[in-house]
């Protein structure tokens, strides 16, 4: 299991929400993730970088709002979240640095 560069494509950065506390107490860890990866792939990517074992991934996409800022009509970008849930036994400490 080796870690490869593509594996920090995929993964952007860990969500700390009241939301993804409680899902981790149910074991599930909940990440932002690039907009064109694939279950398979964010399953990959978390099992090689944390070295833990997957049970399942569930992703969702936000769409961005509209926003004004200075009178311009601006938008927000799009945000993908994966949902990974943990095999029993296996946890992610998402404080920590990725």
């Amino acid at each position: 299991m080796s870690v490869k560069p593509e594996h920090y494509d995929v993964i952007r950065k860990p969500i700390v929400t009241e939301k993804t506390t409680l899902a981790s107490e149910t074991g599930a860890v909940v990440f932002e993730v690039a907009i064109e990866s694939n279950k398979p792939s964010i399953k990959e990517a978390v099992e090689n970088l944390f070295g833990v074992k997957v049970k399942a991934v569930n992703t969702t996409i936000t769409k961005g709002k509209a926003k004004r800022f200075r009178g311009m009509l601006g938008k927000r970008k799009d945000i993908k979240k994966a949902y990974v849930t943990l095999e029993e036994g296996n946890t992610i400490d998402v404080s920590t640095g990725l």
